[in-house]
């Protein structure tokens, strides 16, 4: 049975009209990202030339990818690590299941994945009475509160300290009273370290693979990573087959465009390298596959698996900054979400492509290049193709279609609307089931004389000067 369409506009107006805080301070602290990461890009001279290299590397890999993958698996197995590899997240989860069964654990701590995520892993272990804990503050909050997360980098954006504190008092039991973030921050921490202390496995992503070594790279700005691969002796990495580079060297290209790209800093916190096991411990890795290789394979679409995770599309995204994360119902949202979502299931994600103006403005601070404003057109025209539309929409698309494909029937048109529009009513014209845009717009007052009128008669003048 096919899953309801995403509702995204009706989602993104329950975040608009719940109060005039939410989507103030969201479409601020984004802007305020954005902004922090032209004025940091400025500063490099080579800036252009950074994300250019980047974008060489990904798509070298992308259309090698098999090459790097088991260069990848025989240098980490050469370092000590037991490498497994997945077909999709039924099976990623699976193999996880069956590494924490076989240690007898049923407690463990995570780092934020946004693969583990895509599998939905924690819900899965959770049915499987294994205890799962982020460690990563975002997610810990969106976690508690039972939901996605909602940008790729800072998770629980959207959120109010005055959420926070209500929701902490919730479910850890803090004074509700209390919205600072300090002291937020230092009740989860309390929260969180027993968790560690307890847990049997430790859980993370990765953000980079090196092929020429078998080691990976988690970048992060809490060090929550750290100390879960470090305390628990199982560590269990999970690992997109597009987070392949080739060499070490290459990884500076990334990691110097990455935290500029996502937050305007230099550099996360803490860049985390682990080559094999730590001394008496294990380390698994995950190199799962989920959708990436049909992706590949898609002439229009397999440069979206050049993304890095940095969410700049979505700190500009004039769409997203205002209609909240949440508003996608996807793991990924923002125009990276746009583009990736159809295809894990177009039916489900067919009213994405539309949540967006195609400013252009994601694909200009795009760290990789990826095209992206011209992927979520081409998907606006798959859609269409497969009929995924609305009735309504359809019909109007095609009666719009026939008309711009007429120039007769377009200018007698315009005459028409011209004279009939002064003249409708406003409680026609902007009626919120018939014209949602009108509660936001004026309708434009047309000029006396088209363009095309002026333009004949100005050429005509011209020609008999």
């Amino acid at each position: 049975m096919r899953e309801r369409v995403i509702d995204v506009e009706k989602n993104a107006a329950r975040f608009i009209n719940q109060d005039d805080v939410h989507e103030r301070m969201h479409d601020k602290n984004l802007w305020a990202a954005r902004m922090k990461r032209d004025k940091i890009a400025e500063t490099i001279p080579e800036w252009e030339e950074l994300r250019n290299l980047a974008s060489q590397i990904k798509e070298h890999v992308l259309t090698h990818l098999d090459y790097y993958l088991e260069m990848f698996e025989e240098n980490a197995v050469k370092n000590g690590a037991i490498v497994h590899w997945a077909r999709d997240a039924a099976e990623h989860n699976q193999i996880v299941l069956s590494i924490l069964e076989d240690k007898r654990i049923t407690e463990v701590i995570k780092s934020k994945s946004m693969l583990q995520e895509e599998c939905g892993m924690t819900a899965f272990l959770e049915r499987k009475g294994i205890i799962v804990t982020e460690s990563d503050l975002g997610e810990r909050i969106q976690q508690l509160d039972g939901q996605l997360p909602s940008h790729i980098v800072m998770p629980a954006i959207q959120k109010t300290t005055q959420d926070v504190a209500a929701l902490f008092a919730r479910t850890i039991g803090t004074d509700p009273n209390d919205t600072d973030p300090h002291s937020l921050t230092e009740a989860m921490r309390n929260n969180a370290r027993p968790r560690f202390l307890r847990a049997g496995a430790g859980m993370t992503g990765a953000n980079f693979a090196i092929a020429e070594t078998g080691s990976f790279v988690v970048c992060t700005n809490e060090g929550n990573a750290d100390i879960g691969a470090s305390v628990p002796p199982l560590h269990i990495a999970s690992i997109g087959i597009e987070k392949i580079l080739p060499k070490t060297e290459d990884l500076s290209v990334f990691i110097r465009l990455l935290s500029r790209s996502a937050l305007g800093t230099p550099a996360t916190q803490y860049t985390s390298h682990f080559t094999g096991p730590r001394k008496g411990g294990e380390l698994h890795i995950i190199l799962t596959d989920n959708g990436r290789s049909k992706r590949l394979a898609l002439n229009d679409f397999w440069r979206s698996l050049k993304c890095i995770r940095c969410g700049a599309c979505m700190n500009t995204c004039p769409v997203y900054r205002r209609s909240g994360g949440l508003s996608y119902q996807a793991v990924y949202s923002g125009p990276i979400g746009i583009i990736l979502d159809p295809t894990f299931d177009a039916h489900k994600y067919s009213e994405l492509p539309f949540h967006s103006t195609l400013c252009g403005s994601c694909t200009e601070v795009c760290p990789v290049k990826i095209d992206i404003s011209n992927q979520i057109y081409k998907w606006r025209e798959i859609m269409a193709k497969r009929k995924l539309l609305p009735l309504n929409r359809r019909v109007l698309f095609k009666m719009a279609g026939g008309i711009f494909a007429r120039p007769s029937l377009f200018r007698t048109a315009e005459v028409a609307a011209a004279k009939i529009l002064p003249v409708i009513p406003d409680f026609i014209i902007y009626n919120k089931a018939l014209n949602p845009w009108g509660r936001h717009r004026r309708m434009p007052v047309f000029s006396k004389d088209t363009f095309r009128d002026w333009y004949l008669k100005n050429r005509k003048e011209k020609n008999n000067e």
